[in-house]
């Protein structure tokens, strides 16, 4: 009994039964209206086979390889077989892109397979991104390679391991084709491995999926994808109007203040918070040009695109997400023809960050007890940080591991080890010790033991993120067919917090080699 392949969930397609689509089914680059979608077909890849999977995510959804077969899983996570139930599209949305309207933009490259029951009873879409041309892919050709796939791949999974509101990653396919990308718009293009990623969400509804009517001033159809959103997504607020639209707001805003916490906890930076790349849900949505913080500096950002404004820099992140909170306001204005709450809402936005933040850093530093002190302790701290470039990820595991029951004349070794420089200047050692000992007297006030601090900062604190050069490593490989380092990667991040031995390598510091090499700091859009 145990070879009888389990039976596999049923595709179904709630959005497209209940929201408008395009009357047009030829798949032509065209400007759509009236429409929340277009059916599109993806591209049949004779030569596709599959790279990886997230075991973990596919027993969840109850489709794997071992379930379904090897051959069968391909083909459907290619796009090359549609199964009953299944008919794929495209969403149409809009958005501004670096603080400008952009107008209609739509997903140009990721088509929506179907929706089915996972295995909590929860409906997940199921996209496959990288599978071909769609009516919203403008000048482009709706494909992938496998250098920015393979990063979405792991980095969607490293995410949700590490208890970061995220899209997951089921599968990871090459095409066996190539894809021409100029990955440094310097006019020389090259032919790369393509592949596709198939993602997965209970919606892809991006904050643009509203905007896009409201500028249109298509309040009828605006009001149809809210009440769906509502009744699909957010159950639990009651039956769509005016009052439910307020408390929806009040929720997304809710989720996003959590999920900037999330991102400054464990130092992501997404590069490219357009507000067509923000979920509705409150996800981490479209890993592009992202990075992760090494050398604690505020400003920085992983976009090559953004270098000059910086508009999406690592600090920058929380009120980006209150200006595109904004523009979400903006465009469900017309149902509720009321400002106040909805400033009400934005302002709520505001005071759950700062609440939020304050608390995750204190569980960062093991302190279980609010002091009036402690705004004082992170910002000195901070202070320290901007002296010498300090890794955040490796200071903060490194202080779990020091010993405050005796008194510090110098900083600690391990601590020493997150400077980016072997003798960083007087006035940074002098500076980061003053805080040590300040830190020291401060966990005096506490009642908890070392033991349940270390427990509390583990929690907090990973020690396993993906750093863009070990992604780029094991993308060097893939790329010449070796995909060991992808399968290790990703077996090490679904454990981020413990430590894993014969693993040390994968959690230190960036390499020098890795400071300016490409893909190991900044990152283009190209893929």
């Amino acid at each position: 009994m145990s070879d009888i392949p389990a039976p596999h969930p049923v595709f179904s397609s709630h959005f497209t039964v209940a929201l408008p689509g395009d009357p047009e089914t030829r798949n032509f680059r065209r400007q759509v209206t009236g429409a929340c979608y277009s059916f599109t077909k993806p591209v049949n890849f004779a030569q596709a086979s599959l790279v990886a999977w997230s075991h973990a995510l596919g027993n969840e959804l109850g489709l794997t390889p071992e379930t379904i077969g090897v051959e069968k899983f391909t083909a459907i996570f290619s796009g090359n077989l549609q199964e009953p139930g299944m008919q794929p599209y495209a969403l149409c949305y809009g958005g501004h892109q670096f603080g400008h309207w952009a107008g209609q933009l739509g997903d140009g490259r990721a088509i929506n397979l179907g929706e089915i029951t996972d295995c909590k009873g929860q409906h997940q879409i199921l996209q496959l991104k990288g599978a071909g041309p769609t009516p919203y892919s403008r000048t482009a050709d709706g494909l992938a390679v496998l250098r920015s796939s393979l990063r979405e791949f792991l980095c969607s999974e490293a995410m949700f391991h590490l208890g970061v509101p995220t899209t997951r990653a089921l599968s990871l396919v090459l095409t066996g084709e190539k894809v021409v990308r100029d990955m440094f718009y310097d006019g020389n293009p090259q032919a790369e491995p393509g592949a596709i990623v198939c993602r997965v969400a209970p919606s892809f509804v991006r904050f643009g999926s509203f905007e896009i009517f409201t500028m249109h001033q298509d309040h009828a159809v605006l009001r149809q994808l809210v009440d769906f959103t509502i009744t699909r997504d957010f159950p639990h607020l009651g039956k769509p109007g005016t009052d439910t639209y307020i408390a929806w707001f009040r929720e997304v805003c809710a989720r996003t203040a959590t999920l900037m916490v999330h991102w400054m906890r464990v130092g992501f930076v997404h590069g490219v918070m357009n507000t067509d790349n923000m979920s509705i849900l409150g996800l981490t949505i479209d890993y592009g040009p992202y990075g992760w913080l090494e050398n604690y500096d505020p400003g920085w950002t992983p976009n090559t695109t953004d270098a000059k404004g910086r508009r999406y820099r690592f600090g920058q992140q929380p009120q980006i997400a209150l200006w595109n909170l904004l523009q979400l306001a903006n465009a469900i204005y017309p149902l509720i023809n009321e400002a106040a709450p909805l400033e009400a809402a934005l302002a709520d936005y505001k005071t759950a960050y700062e609440a939020q933040w304050l608390r995750m850093m204190l569980n960062k530093l093991g302190l279980e007890h609010y002091q009036n002190e402690d705004e004082k302790l992170i910002q000195q701290l901070f202070d320290a940080f901007k002296l010498t470039e300090t890794d955040m990820t490796v200071f903060f595991r490194g202080l779990m591991a020091v010993d405050f029951s005796s008194d510090l004349q110098t900083v600690p070794v391990v601590l020493a080890h997150a400077w980016y420089e072997s003798e960083p200047a007087m006035q940074a050692q002098q500076s980061l010790l003053a805080w040590l000992q300040h830190y020291q007297q401060r966990l005096q006030q506490e009642s908890a033991s070392s033991e349940q601090r270390f427990t509390l900062m583990q929690q907090n604190n990973p020690l396993y993120v993906l750093r863009n050069y070990l992604a780029q490593l094991a993308i060097d490989d893939a790329e010449q067919g070796d995909f060991s380092k992808l399968v290790e990667l990703q077996e090490v991040l679904k454990n981020p917090y413990h430590e894993q031995p014969g693993r040390e390598h994968l959690a230190g510091k960036r390499p020098d080699w890795a400071r300016q090499r490409a893909g190991c700091s900044m990152l283009s859009c190209s893929s």
